[in-house]
This record gives structure tokens, C-alpha cells and sequence, in this order.
């Protein structure tokens, strides 16, 4: 009956559109048997419903109730009448129900809010769709007798029905798929076959005896434990990415072990780390082991759709997440039903941090310039605070997949989503955890996306033919980088807390890169691990383990806990639990942001440990760092298969940082910075960069050999401290072509009928205009983004000729140029157009392609910033230790992590470099306004100094964002005369489109 009613929802969910079931009668019929049914006529009982009751009743007797709440309306007493009445002619039960819609009569204004917000109208205009009272309440079992005192018949049906509702979800048989099996073998026959065959592929030697050794005994384990099919369902979706050319890695409990290895489920050696298979599958853990597999983010759909068709949608389909209301989305749309106009609404969000679920204060509400004592201001505050962390709608898993051998419909209700030609299950991903359900992430990842782009480069440029597994290991050069922090747009630890930490930790190997990515993370950090490992590894403190037990889990990471496997065999060798509760430890850290429930652990912790012998700061330490990893644990696992990304992005960054470079922009948007800071970080590399160009271009950025005559792509005298040790390693001859798909709103179609139709090259606008056909309006964006100068026309006089075309095709020109016969009003037409100022073009740069190779803006405000003593970011490498100093730049990004206890590190970028920004808590509630929505921020601070780590502690702030309006001044022509640019651009529109805001990171 369960499996019926499963069948029976997903047939009306993939009937409609996501969010609706559609059902009828016959559906009913068909599918009710086993299933118990209550009728809810409400007060809209007619003809046609007693007849589909009676109906039903026929064909399950037994089956079917008449469900009554009692009504608080005018007529409640004959509400229940009529319903009882209606029971004794159907002949079914009638069935006492509350009708709930809240738990307690308080929360009825957030009722009606949250239904204005359903049926997108206000609270004032919603009228009836607004409940009358707050009755539909949780009521206590006395009063729910005394209501239904007429009719006590009632209430004791809803007990025998309670009763009778046995089932329990523990009743349900999953079953992994077994068409990866080969015929006439078992599953672990198929394995074993498939893991000597990919062993012999990945050591064409022979496999290393550690490694032999680790491929039987894991096969041995997943033997015993029947894990067979699991490990073959994963290694089918990797077999066919690989067989279409799309790059993935796998990471997770189980994906760095020997046997994913040579399975090609990952390209981490074993050989390269040690990593023990019991701490991911063990009998003691009593759950299928976690494989998650990362693909290039951009082909990753195909995968998704194979598994679609290889399974069918009846036995599979992704996993759905809860979506909550955070602080911003809960004030726009309580203060959109409570009828607050936009711009108050938007005033409200703009003073929320992020995605941060902190409610806002009066405070925040007067720096944007409200009245917090305003009612329905004040109304709309305690309602937001109240509808923080409520479910705001169900949405599918990033990529979870479940799969199942029987039909997954017979498990679990599917619905449509709202992506085509995607199917969902309705319970959330730790709910299918819960059970024991199969679950593969089938995961996009940008970086994947790049290195598989650098990859079909180096191909096609320097004759490299790589894969993630042959990217030459352990290069002294590489590690050099990364010790200098030279780490824009390497995966993973490009962010400036990972930029502080490489020239304190110094990664020398690959198990230091593994440490490196988990290090910077709120469980390390809030276990106050991280300065104690750095103690350790500079040589500043004694290595010691409280016990020779600890010393075998802590070995490697220096007598300090930093990854969640470690601190899950604390529990265990030091803490006392037993594998069972180790594991219901590990559920608590996955499941704490929304149970809340590590807590109840904590005494049984630490005083198991100090039962032990251990002591008790040491034992509380560890206990913090475990609930750290609640927030955001790192399994190191996870951090070697990360690890591995890493290294790939920084060899290819050390030795061709025009083809990373190229890929990064070719896979955008990814990772921590823009593409201008990507292009001006190549730039400081000493490699060149060419503009897009109407006549040289791609769709993609490319790489372009030099040309005789012209300066080299890789010029050593260019490279700009810090970098300039690294010259010799750079190996790259290319400069780097930007492509169209720089130039906001451009169509890959259109430039595809340009690059389709060049031929030799095009000689005018007009004759691009001919030979494509293009509408003028895309001929203009592309003069807009300054496409035409190899045929010797700047932005102006490329739109000055395009707007002479007329028109909205090759074939239609205006009347008013006919005179002029076949060439019309265009670039052969002779008109004095006044220069474009260079800061008006660097402004258009920006806006169209969202950068500019001709300046800085801010080279062109120095002046203006000097005589208000701020000084450029490059001073401060000479700027002593405590001193006050007074800088200004662009803000690339604002972070405000959670373990930073409300600290905001903010980096600046000038025309020199980057700055790093520290604002403490203090100093952001002074200057809140300023630090989220300054776009060229003027900081007067202290210069903090550790080894190559600089910041700027900030002690005063100024929103210096109205100066980047002088970039698109009105200009004087040669007669003095005033003109306004043809682009009609906007005034004040600068300092929008040099850095949109947004790029906020938590």
C-alpha cells in the first residue's frame, strides 16, 4: 500500500508543474487498495463529492472517513452537524481533525504573512484567502474531547485510525542496481576484474607493493560487506565521461582509496597519501560507503542525462534540499506582504550581511534612513526574525543522485523540477542518509572545467598531452609559488585567508597541500588547532601526543586534530565511544546546522577522555574543534582529492599562466575573482594580453604566438614584484587573444556567423554588416566593446559608422542616406568626432566587457588621491610594522566568515596591486553602510606585518565611490565647446559598472 500511494503521488507530480499534484477520482480507484482515505469536503460538499465519497467507500470499505474540523465560523455546531449527517448517508466514519495550521494562536500574523506571500498579494488586499481567527491551532486532547462533546464517536475514530497507520520507513527494501554487472559473474567478480584491468592501466610497471596490498585488502572488505555494485554503479557515470572527454575526479569517504584508483574514479595516488579504507567502510559503520564524483561544470548535464536514460526516471532521480528564509529573503518578502514600497524594501535588505541569518537591528534600519518605531516597519522586523530558518521552498540536491534496482517510485514520491527535463525526489538528502538509500553526487565543478581547458591548450599549443594523473609531481618550482602566496585563481586556496596562510605554513609536498585545504576552515579555527600546527611545523613548539594511541590518529598532522576522521577516532581510542555512537557523532557534525544536536555529546566526550587520563583543556579543545566541523568539517579525504586540483592549477599556473589564465576566463564565472583581476594578475606575470578584436577573435579566449616586430607574449622585464623569482619557471610563447564572450550581452550565435563568415579579415563595418547580416544593434554592442580597431576605429567612430548603416538588416537602410548610394552614412563619410578621453574609454571598457587593458581607474584619480595622502597599494611593501597608513582601491570582495567572530576581511585593488583589508566588529558597526556598499573605498588604518603577509587594520573608512564619476565627465571638443558622448552614457554610472556590487564572499 505504501509502494500504491508513492505511485500514486508521483503520478500527479509529473503531471503538472513542480510545486502541483493533479489527481482524479479514477486515480484514486486505481491505486487505493491498502490505503487509508480521508475525505475533507470542508464547507464546499455538493452532489458530485458525495457521490466520489460513496464511490470510494464502495470500492475500500473500511478504507474511508468523512474528516471534520470543528469550525469557529457562525456556524460551528452546524458545521459538525451537517458533516454528521453527511457520514451516516455515505455510510463511512466521521473523523474529529484539527486542521492545523500553526502551533500556537501567536503566530497567526505570520500565517497571513506567509499566505500573502504564497498568493503573491499583500496582507491588505488578500481579503478571504486570510484566515478569520487563530484557531487553527495544535489543541490539547481535553479540548479537542470538548469540542467534539456532541459527536465523541468522532474522536474515537481518529484514535483506531492513528492506531492502524503502523507503517514505519524502516519497512522499506532498497536494492543497488545490478545492470553494471557482467554476465554470468557476480558483482564482486565484475569488480575484481574491472580493478586488476585499471591497475595494469595506471602502473603499466606493476602496481607498487604497498598498493597490491591495499587493492585485496579492500576488495576483501567490500567483499564481506557486499559493496560491490556501489563501487561498479560509480564507475559506470566515470566510464562514460571519460569516454566523452569529460573531466572528473572523484572525492569522498571512499573515493581515495586504491581501489577507486585504478577504477579511474579519482587521480589521487594511493602511493602519494596514506589513508585508511576502515575510517570509510567498516562493518562498525554499518552504511554504504560515500563517493562523490566532481565533472566539469559545464558538461556535467550530460552525465545527469545518461543516468536518466540508463535507469529510466522510474528508478532514478535526484535528491531535494530544504531551502530556508535567511535574514535577506525573509525582510523582502514580509516587507513586500506587509505592502512596503521597493525602495524601502531594498534599504532593508542592503543592510544584511550576505546570506547571513542574523536578523537586523534598529540600529541598521536608521543607517539606511528609516524610522525602526515606523508599525508596519516595526511589524515587518519582528515578522522577519520570526520566519528566519522556515522552509522556503523544496529544491533539487546539487547533484544527488538516488538509484535504485526495483522502482525508486515504489520508495518515495518524485515530482518535476523546475530545470527541464529533470526529475526529483520530495526528501531532503539527509532523509535518504537516514535510511540507508544509495546516493552518488554526480557534482559540477568549475575548476574542472578549466584545468580541462588548459588541458586541450597545452594540447594545441605546446604538443603537452596531460590528465590529471600525469601532471609532473612534487616540482620544487610549484611549491616556490604557492610559498609566495602567488595563488590567483589556483582552486581552493585563492581567497586572502589561504593567501595569508601559504607563507606560514610553506606546502613543500602534496600531504601539505591536503593540510592547507582543510586548515582554513571553521572547525581548525574554532578549535584554536591552527596556530598550535604552525608552532609545531616552524619549529616554534615541542611535538608531543598525550598518548601513544593519539600519536597513531595524530601522527601526520603533528600531535593536532585537523580533519574529521581524526576527530571521529578521538571519540573512539580516547573518548571511549563505541563505533555505533562514533557514527552518531559524525550525523550530529553533518546534520548541526539544522538539529542543533553535537551539543548533547559534549560531557560524554570529554569526560571520557578525562576518565582516560587525558586532560581537560585538551579534551574540551577537541571537543570545540568537532563542533567546528559541525558548521563546516573537512574530511581529509575530501581535502586530498581537493588537494590534488590544487596542485594541477598551480603547476599550470607556475609554468603557462597564459593558458590558466585563458581557461579561467573561458570558464567564468568561477572562483574568487573577476575577470579584470585575472587578466591583470597575467598581466603582473609578464605575459601579454590582447583586446578583443573584431577581426581576431573567437568566441573563447585563445592563444595567439607572437608576431615578428611586436614585443614578446612573455617579457621578464614586464613581471611585477612580488613575482619576479618565478621568471625562470614560466614556459609560455603565447599571448593570450580575449574572445567575445567577454562583451556582456553578446550571443555566442552571432559571433559565431562573425568567426563563421570572416574569411580573410573584414575591411569595414559596413562589410561586416553585409557578410553577416548582422541587426545593427549587435553591430553597435560590438563597437560599444571597442571591437574595431584593427581596422583603425575606435568605439566612437565604430558606432558613429555602425549607427549610419540604418536599418535592422543588410537588405533595409534608411531613406534618408539613399543619396549616398551603395556605401550610406558609414565609416568612408568624413566627420570630425572629438577624442574620447582615455578614462571615458576605460569606463566603457568595463561596462561592456568587464575590464579594460588600456588602464586602471584609478591611475587616473592618483592625483586627486595623493593630494588627500593615499598612497598606492605597492608602498606598502615599504611601510614599517604598526605605522599609520592611508590607502584607497577598488573593493574586489568582502568576507565576514563565521568563525572570524563578525571580523570583515576586504580586499582592495588599485592600479599598483592588491590590498588586504581587516575591519574589526567595531569598526564595521561604525561604518556599516560604507563597508557593504562602498565600491571605492578610502581606508586610513596601522599596517599589520607577518613574514610576506601584509594588512591594513582600518580605523577609519570613507565611501570614495562618487569620485569614479569623473571617469565619464562631459568633455570640452578643440573648441571648447561642450559635448556629450554618443554612448549616452549615464552619468554617475561609472562606479556601477567598473565593479558591480555583489561579490561578496562568506
Amino acid at each position: 500500500a505504501y509502494g500504491r500511494l508513492t505511485r500514486l503521488l508521483t503520478l500527479g507530480n509529473r503531471r503538472a508543474d513542480k510545486g502541483s499534484c493533479v489527481l482524479t477520482l479514477r486515480d484514486l480507484l486505481t491505486h487505493g487498495e491498502g490505503l487509508l482515505l480521508a475525505a475533507l469536503p470542508g464547507h464546499h460538499e455538493t452532489c458530485a463529492t458525495n457521490a466520489a465519497i460513496a464511490e470510494l467507500a464502495a470500492g475500500f470499505p473500511g478504507q474511508v472517513w468523512l474528516a471534520v474540523a470543528y469550525d469557529f465560523g457562525r456556524d460551528g455546531g452546524r458545521h459538525l452537524a451537517r458533516h454528521a449527517e453527511m457520514a451516516a448517508e455515505l455510510g463511512v466514519p466521521l473523523l474529529a481533525i484539527g486542521d492545523v495550521l500553526m502551533h500556537d494562536p501567536s503566530r497567526k500574523a505570520l500565517a497571513d504573512v506567509l499566505t500573502a506571500i504564497r498568493e503573491h498579494v499583500t496582507v491588505d488586499n488578500a481579503g478571504r484567502l486570510l484566515e478569520a481567527n487563530a484557531e487553527r491551532h495544535l489543541k490539547s486532547p481535553q479540548e479537542m474531547k470538548r469540542l467534539f462533546s456532541a459527536y465523541p464517536e468522532a474522536i474515537d475514530e481518529t484514535l483506531r485510525l492513528a492506531n492502524r497507520a503502523r507503517f514505519s520507513l524502516d519497512e522499506l527494501a532498497y536494492n543497488y542496481p545490478d545492470e553494471v554487472v557482467a554476465s554470468g559473474q557476480t558483482p564482486q567478480d565484475t569488480l575484481t576484474r574491472l580493478v586488476s584491468e585499471g591497475a595494469a592501466w595506471r602502473y603499466p610497471e606493476g602496481a607498487p607493493d604497498k598498493v597490491r596490498s591495499a587493492l585485496a585488502h579492500e576488495l576483501q572488505v567490500i567483499g564481506e560487506l557486499d559493496y560491490a555494485s556501489y563501487f561498479l554503479t560509480v564507475h559506470d557515470f566515470v566510464a562514460f565521461a571519460r569516454a566523452q572527454g569529460i573531466l572528473c575526479q572523484g572525492r569522498g569517504s571512499a573515493a581515495n582509496s586504491a581501489v577507486c584508483f585504478c577504477l579511474g574514479i579519482t587521480s589521487v595516488d594511493p602511493a602519494r597519501i596514506d589513508l585508511l579504507f576502515e575510517r570509510f567502510i567498516s562493518a562498525e559503520r554499518g552504511e554504504p560507503p560515500d563517493i562523490d564524483v566532481d565533472f566539469e561544470h559545464e558538461r556535467r548535464e550530460e552525465v545527469i542525462q545518461y543516468i536518466y536514460a540508463k535507469y529510466g526516471r522510474a528508478r532514478a532521480g535526484l535528491a531535494a534540499t530544504v531551502i530556508t528564509y535567511r535574514a535577506r529573503s525573509a525582510l523582502r518578502e514580509v516587507g513586500k506582504a506587509l505592502g512596503l514600497s521597493e525602495d524601502v524594501v531594498a534599504a532593508l535588505a542592503r543592510t544584511v550581511w550576505g546570506i547571513s541569518s542574523a536578523p537586523v537591528t534598529g540600529t541598521h534600519v536608521i543607517e539606511a534612513g528609516l524610522d525602526p518605531g515606523e508599525a508596519r516597519l516595526k511589524m515587518t522586523m519582528a515578522l522577519s526574525r520570526q520566519l528566519i530558518g522556515f522552509p522556503r521552498h523544496l529544491s533539487q540536491h546539487v547533484g544527488g543522485f538516488v538509484i535504485t534496482k526495483e522502482k525508486l517510485t515504489d520508495l518515495v514520491p518524485v515530482h518535476n523540477a523546475a530545470m527541464a527535463e529533470r526529475t526529483v525526489v520530495e526528501w531532503d538528502k539527509d532523509d535518504l542518509d537516514a535510511l540507508g538509500f544509495m546516493k552518488v553526487d554526480v557534482l559540477g565543478l568549475g575548476m574542472l572545467s578549466c584545468i580541462a581547458k588548459s588541458f586541450a591548450m597545452l594540447r594545441e599549443a605546446y604538443g603537452l598531452d596531460l590528465d590529471l594523473a600525469r601532471v609532473p609531481a612534487e616540482e620544487p618550482e610549484v611549491y616556490d609559488m604557492l610559498c609566495r602566496a602567488d595563488s590567483v585563481g589556483v582552486f581552493q586556496i585563492e581567497s586572502r585567508a589561504q593567501m595569508s596562510m601559504l607563507p606560514r605554513l610553506k606546502p613543500r609536498s602534496f600531504y601539505d597541500l591536503v593540510v592547507e585545504v582543510a586548515i582554513v576552515r571553521p572547525g581548525p579555527i574554532q578549535g584554536d588547532m591552527v596556530h598550535p600546527y604552525l608552532r609545531r611545523r616552524s619549529g616554534k613548539e615541542k611535538i608531543d601526543y598525550p598518548s601513544e594511541e593519539l600519536r597513531a590518529v595524530l601522527g601526520k598532522t603533528l600531535g593536532v586534530p585537523l580533519f574529521q576522521e581524526q576527530a571521529m577516532k578521538i571519540a573512539i581510542v580516547a573518548a571511549g565511544f563505541t563505533p555505533p555512537e562514533a557514527d552518531q557523532l559524525r550525523r550530529a557534525m553533518a546534520t548541526f546546522r539544522k538539529t542543533g544536536t553535537i551539543q548533547t555529546f559534549r560531557d560524554k566526550f570529554v569526560g571520557g577522555m578525562v576518565a582516560r587520563g587525558y586532560d581537560e583543556d585538551f579534551a574540551t579543545r577537541c571537543f570545540d574543534q568537532i563542533e567546528g566541523f559541525g558548521e563546516y568539517g573537512f574530511p581529509e579525504s575530501h581535502a586530498a582529492s581537493f588537494a590534488l586540483l590544487v596542485y594541477v592549477s598551480s603547476w599550470l599556473k607556475c609554468h603557462y599562466p597564459d593558458v590558466f589564465a585563458a581557461a579561467l576566463l573561458n570558464s567564468q564565472p568561477m572562483g574568487f575573482y573577476a575577470p579584470a583581476q585575472i587578466v591583470r594578475d597575467l598581466t603582473e606575470h609578464g605575459c601579454a594580453t590582447r583586446p578583443v578584436d573584431i577581426n581576431h577573435s573567437e568566441w573563447d579566449c585563445t592563444l595567439e604566438p607572437a608576431t615578428p616586430g611586436e614585443p614578446a607574449p612573455f617579457d621578464p622585464a614586464r613581471i611585477r614584484a612580488p613575482h619576479r623569482e618565478m621568471a625562470g619557471d614560466i614556459r609560455t610563447t603565447h599571448a593570450v587573444r580575449l574572445g567575445f564572450r567577454q562583451i556582456k550581452g553578446l550571443k555566442k550565435d552571432a559571433v559565431e556567423r562573425v568567426v563563421a563568415r570572416r574569411g580573410g579579415g573584414y575591411d569595414g563595418v559596413r562589410d561586416l554588416w553585409l557578410r553577416t547580416g548582422l541587426a545593427p544593434s549587435v553591430l553597435a554592442r560590438l563597437a560599444e566593446a571597442d571591437t574595431f580597431r584593427s581596422l583603425g576605429l575606435d568605439r566612437r567612430a565604430a558606432l558613429w559608422a555602425v549607427r549610419g548603416l540604418g536599418g535592422t538588416s543588410a537588405n533595409d537602410a534608411l531613406p534618408l542616406f539613399a543619396h549616398a548610394g551603395a556605401t550610406g552614412l558609414g565609416e568612408d563619410e568624413e566627420v570630425n568626432l572629438p577624442p574620447m578621453p582615455l578614462g571615458e574609454h576605460v569606463v566603457h571598457d568595463y561596462r561592456t566587457l568587464r575590464l579594460s587593458l588600456k588602464a586602471h581607474p584609478l591611475a587616473f584619480l592618483r592625483d586627486k588621491l595623493t593630494q588627500r595622502r593615499y598612497v598606492p597599494h605597492e608602498a606598502l611593501m615599504e611601510v614599517a610594522n604598526n605605522a599609520h597608513v592611508r590607502i584607497a582601491g577598488l573593493v574586489l570582495a568582502r568576507q565576514r566568515p563565521g568563525t572570524a567572530k563578525g571580523v570583515i576581511f576586504a580586499t582592495l585593488e588599485d592600479e599598483t596591486g592588491v590590498a588586504n583589508i581587516i575591519v574589526w566588529p567595531g569598526a564595521f558597526e561604525k561604518y556599516r553602510r560604507i563597508v557593504l556598499g562602498a565600491r571605492l573605498l578610502g581606508v586610513d588604518g596601522k599596517v599589520q606585518r607577518e613574514g610576506l603577509v601584509i594588512h591594513v587594520i582600518a580605523q577609519k573608512l570613507v565611501d570614495l565611490t562618487p569620485a569614479l564619476a569623473l571617469l565619464s565627465e562631459d568633455y570640452a571638443d578643440a573648441g571648447g565647446r561642450r559635448r556629450t558622448s554618443p554612448l549616452k552614457y549615464r552619468r554617475g554610472a561609472a562606479a556601477r559598472d567598473i565593479l558591480p556590487k555583489g561579490r561578496n564572499f562568506h
